[in-house]
């Protein structure tokens, strides 16, 4: 009888150490963790708050000049709604053929120069694709008439030629064609009856002369003859006033060192170069648009007109070289 009373407790106690002692370290075990946890997150949340609460006051605030700029988009559409662009809109026309490390410049510089004084515009670059020789005054009539509906005035600029006063006026020439890189201020050409370089006329002055003569293949004499085109059709011209600047009014940059013009001359164009074309012009234009292109260049949005001029080698034989 004393046998089965020792061991019971034996046997009762061992199973009590086999059973309740892990399950009483496993409900320690899972207090302490909570524990824990509970600790960390109560810690956590209160440095965050702090952190918060220290840069919040430390972190300068976003003015309204600070904000990032819009993009171009929505830029344009600013723009368009903006009364004060004026209702007039520009279509800067660039003859053009295989200079595209001067139209990478040129591109973003007048869009960035005409946005800054609130001129609506649209570039136009006409690029030469045929095998004739380059016609200045060809492509500038091909801009003209692919210019658009929506603008009403343009500008005859040179791919070399950038406007560095800000004091130039690119605005609506309503009086008459205003010669903005005159004699007084162009770097290179200075005699009185000099109309090239950067010229604006209204769409309806352009047709007044009838555009530019299509006889001029190569390089030079085609703004000589439109200056007289301009005198018969009794256009004043204009030219800036007040320009403190000279000759640094513009960048030239252009390089006849590295790229050659084409001032050949045969006996027959030598005696034509000179004459006044009395039919010529947008009336007997021959030309074919072969692509448009919608092109960005360092931000700044472009048309370029891929454009194959047509060459009456009976009249103007001198559009080729042998």
């Amino acid at each position: 009888m004393m046998y089965p009373s020792r061991r019971k407790p034996v046997l009762y106690f061992k199973e009590e150490r086999r059973f309740l002692s892990p399950r009483c370290s496993i409900y320690k075990l899972f207090i302490v963790c909570t524990v824990l946890l509970l600790v960390s997150l109560l810690w956590l949340q209160l440095s965050c708050s702090g952190d918060m609460t220290s840069s919040a006051e430390d972190r300068p605030q976003l003015r309204p000049q600070q904000r990032p700029p819009p993009c171009q988009a929505e830029a344009q559409a600013s723009a368009a709604d903006d009364p004060s662009w004026g209702p007039h809109k520009l279509a800067v026309i660039v003859p053009f053929r295989e200079r595209f490390e001067e139209l990478l410049v040129f591109v973003p510089f007048m869009h960035g120069f005409l946005s800054k004084k609130k001129i609506r515009h649209k570039i136009l670059v006409i690029n030469q694709v045929d095998r004739y020789r380059f016609n200045r005054a060809s492509l500038i009539n091909v801009g003209h008439l692919e210019s658009g509906n929506d603008t009403d005035y343009l500008a005859m600029h040179d791919v070399d030629l950038l406007p560095l006063n800000d004091a130039l006026d690119y605005g609506f020439p309503e009086e008459g064609p205003f010669h903005v890189a005159s004699p007084e201020l162009h770097p290179l050409y200075h005699y009185k009856t000099y109309v090239g370089g950067i010229l604006l006329l209204t769409k309806k002055h352009y047709d007044m002369c009838n555009g530019m003569s299509n006889r001029f293949w190569g390089w030079g004499r085609e703004d000589d003859e439109f200056y007289r085109r301009l005198k018969k059709a009794q256009l004043q011209l204009f030219r800036p006033s007040g320009i403190t600047t000279g000759y640094k009014t513009f960048l030239h940059i252009h390089d006849p060192a590295w790229r050659k013009r084409d001032q050949k001359r045969v006996a027959a164009q030598k005696q034509e170069q000179f004459k006044v074309d009395p039919e010529g012009g947008l009336s007997n234009l021959r030309y074919e648009v072969e692509s448009r292109q919608e092109v960005v260049i360092g931000g700044a949005p472009c048309t370029v007109i891929n454009t194959r001029l047509g060459c009456d080698q009976n009249q103007t034989p001198w559009c080729l070289l042998g």
